[in-house]
């Protein structure tokens, strides 16, 4: 049977400390994933969160191919009837055709949170999924910390299932609400529903406090389950949800499940929501991480050109990834071949100049450099060695001050700059937030009279490590410095005893790769 997938970055993933999203960047995930091919993105609680009532407005003009919006909310109040409830109203009044609700299946939280009688809660359930299916809403029940009320008093959680089938819910997804419930006990656990709701969708929703929200998920779905929620990338309360950008292949790859999704997509989309939570992508992330498919030792990466299964369980084309091969001083020559043939194609193995790229690279890792995470200075480096790297312009001199104490509101350093391009100098200053950030507004503001196109780029990381420790203050140090001009991303790096100059460093490859590209 084929797994349907919801996704609820939109809603559980916005309770994440880290994560705000606008009306429009809601809209834009909405469109990322139903061109993914999720069948439900749970987008919202009209009722708790005015800023949903905005998006649900608004999300009406899209013209969805893939994926049913869904509102989410609550049971019925205590003692109180359906029709006269304002979140099921609330719920009913943006109009999705599906709604999500979530009630209580713990006996402790009935007793303690909620302050209900076992009855009371029961009627909740039930009577809230009736009115909304007598509303003509699809109800998807979230059934909360299922797990955990399971083990404190199976019957009841088991009742308050029943009340919600009874009543017309399609799908009763069992939640691991506090996320502390292991693999072996959700299979169990998930396989006893399974088995007494032949006809119903059984679904999981996985928190992953334990470490074992993706885990949880498979183990839920080999036991039966045909519905699994979680949020795209994994972010969300506390330690976050379960990660459909591993669930979902796993299940594909690995389960041989059936899934609507389009996972030649996986990592663009991974990488997009995550740039609109403005959040950066973990690099080790499972498939769609920079380093998902990344080899740096010599015999794995000898081992994956010769047969790419030695070291990689799917090929990375199929999830949107890449194969990096990444450079250092324990590559051999084949190792750096593979790396510069994609720039210099006429190269061969024979070719003296690799001889020559690799002495470079191993006396410039002896300095501090580590081209790892820094594939643009290693391209522009070797077209040095090939004496090819173009010259852009000159830098004739530049100066940087820094002020004690900063007046409120003011900027803390000043930087001026004399660039040389084709014979014409351009002396330019400009004021940061510090000297490097003043480095950069006043080299770019130089270098823009000549290159127009630089305007485009700006910085969007940067990373200082001090490589000898020892040496305290007189230590060297690595500046890493990751830019994009939107629709590439480009990592540079310099090194030196004074941080101004390895930035600086940095700086100018970040600019000429741009130029050469």
């Amino acid at each position: 049977m084929k797994i349907s997938v919801l996704d609820t970055t939109l809603r559980d993933g916005l309770q994440s400390e880290d994560v705000s999203l606008s009306v429009n960047d809601k809209i834009n995930i909405v469109e990322l994933l139903d061109g993914f091919g999720v069948n439900f993105i749970e987008a919202g609680n009209p009722f708790s969160n005015p800023k949903d009532v905005q998006f649900f407005e608004e999300v009406k003009c899209l013209k969805l191919t893939n994926a049913k919006l869904t509102a989410f909310g609550s049971t019925v109040r205590k003692h109180t009837k359906p029709e006269d409830d304002a979140g099921l109203n609330a719920l009913l009044a943006v109009g999705t055709e599906v709604v999500t609700i979530f009630g209580k299946s713990s006996i402790l939280h009935v007793n303690e949170v909620l302050r209900v009688s076992p009855d009371e809660n029961l009627r909740m359930i039930r009577e809230t999924v009736e009115y909304l299916v007598r509303m003509n809403r699809l109800v998807i029940y979230d059934a909360e910390h299922f797990y955990d009320g399971h083990a404190l008093d199976k019957d009841y959680a088991e009742k308050t299932l029943a009340a919600a089938s009874d009543a017309g819910a399609f799908v009763l997804c069992l939640c691991d609400t506090n996320g502390g419930t292991l693999p072996k006990e959700i299979f169990d656990i998930t396989k006893r529903i399974t088995g007494l709701y032949p006809n119903v969708e059984i679904g999981i929703h996985a928190h992953n406090d334990s470490g074992c929200a993706v885990a949880n998920t498979i183990a839920a779905v080999e036991s039966g389950a045909t519905h699994v929620q979680g949020t795209f990338t994994g972010f969300g309360e506390r330690c976050g949800n379960a990660e459909l950008c591993s669930v979902i292949p796993n299940l594909v790859f690995k389960k041989k499940k059936e899934c609507d999704a389009d996972l030649s997509k996986l990592t663009v989309t991974a990488t997009a929501i995550s740039e609109r939570a403005n959040l950066k992508l973990e690099n080790n992330k499972p498939y769609v991480g920079e380093s998902a498919f990344t080899h740096k030792g010599g015999m794995h990466i000898d081992g994956v050109l010769k047969y790419t299964s030695s070291f990689e369980h799917i090929n990375p084309e199929t999830v949107g990834n890449k194969r990096r091969l990444l450079v250092s001083e324990v590559s051999g020559r084949g190792v750096v071949f593979e790396k510069i043939k994609t720039y210099y194609p006429e190269l061969d193995k024979t070719s003296p100049e690799l001889d020559a790229i690799v002495a470079k690279l191993k006396e410039m890792e002896s300095f501090g450099y580590q081209f790892e995470a820094a594939d643009a200075s290693f391209e522009l480096m070797v077209a040095g060695v090939l004496g090819r790297r173009k010259k852009f312009f000159n830098l004739k001199f530049y100066k940087t001050m820094g002020e004690f104490p900063v007046a409120e509101g003011e900027l803390s350093a000043s930087a001026t700059i004399k660039v040389e391009v084709d014979g014409k100098n351009e002396l330019t200053a400009a004021t940061g937030h510090g000297p490097v950030n003043a480095l950069d507004l006043a080299l770019r503001k130089a270098l823009t009279v000549f290159y127009p196109a630089i305007s485009d780029m700006h910085l969007t990381d940067y990373k200082v490590r001090v490589i000898d420790q020892n040496k305290d203050t007189a230590a060297r140090v690595r500046v890493l410095i990751e830019s994009t001009d939107k629709e590439k991303v480009w990592t540079t790096i310099g090194v030196s005893e004074n941080i101004i100059e390895a930035s600086l460093t940095a700086l100018i490859d970040s600019i000429e790769y741009k130029l050469l590209h």
